[in-house]
């Protein structure tokens, strides 16, 4: 299964090439674009992180010292922006109270203690919490989203309807445990579901058609 995953792997990189994730500055941005992407569109993010980019407020402090309701004007492209305001100053209560705001103290937690410390934080969910983890901290943990499940599913590698635990122990379990891999791995079939993948298939030129071995992807 290694070898098949990193073939998989090969030719993602050799046709899409590095992707260059996280796209962020700072790992403190990576952070909060993480928590500002649930349910929207990346490009709804990036403006929203302009917006806290232009005021000068992509630090904890700062982030901090801004009350909620001045918060969530500057994040409203986003989408859900007073939750996901609430959910920032939780977070940074969190971060702020055990860490000093400081990410290199919280990166130094145990990787277990530290997934099960994130997903006990309202409203961080597994997707944000890994992407904190292997974005921000560097830490050995593969992200999954829909793209993630709908390739497997149809490559046959996990039944349908395969949930996020199911799925992320399954690449942790067969790879390398390499970020930098997990990084480029995520973000390769992110970006192979946005043009092939699809809710419906378009096949036609994809470079994992080969995988199929002469069957249809399941629907």
């Amino acid at each position: 299964m290694r070898r098949r995953l990193l073939c998989l792997y090969e030719a993602l990189l050799t046709r899409f090439g590095a992707q260059h994730w996280w796209p962020a500055r700072t790992r403190f941005e990576v952070v909060v674009g993480a928590i500002l992407t649930q349910n929207t569109a990346w490009g709804n993010v990036e403006r929203a992180l302009a917006a806290l980019r232009a005021h000068r407020l992509l630090s904890p402090a700062r982030l901090a010292a801004l009350p909620a309701g001045r918060l969530a004007p500057l994040i409203r492209s986003s989408g859900y922006f007073r939750v996901k305001a609430r959910r920032l100053k939780t977070f940074l209560a969190h971060l702020n109270g055990r860490y000093q705001g400081s990410l290199d103290r919280m990166s130094r937690v145990p990787l277990d203690d530290l997934r099960r410390e994130l997903l006990a934080v309202p409203g961080v969910g597994p997707e944000t919490a890994d992407s904190i983890l292997l974005y921000a901290l560097g830490r050995p943990v593969f992200v999954v989203d829909a793209y993630t499940r709908r390739v497997l599913s149809r490559h046959r590698l996990l039944p349908r309807g395969a949930g996020y635990e199911e799925v992320r122990a399954f690449f942790e379990r067969h790879l390398p445990g390499d970020p930098r891999l997990f990084n480029e791995y995520h973000a390769l079939l992110v970006a192979v579901g946005k043009e092939h993948c699809r809710n419906l298939p378009h096949c036609e030129g994809c470079p994992l058609r080969f995988d199929l071995r002469g069957r249809p992807p399941r629907r």
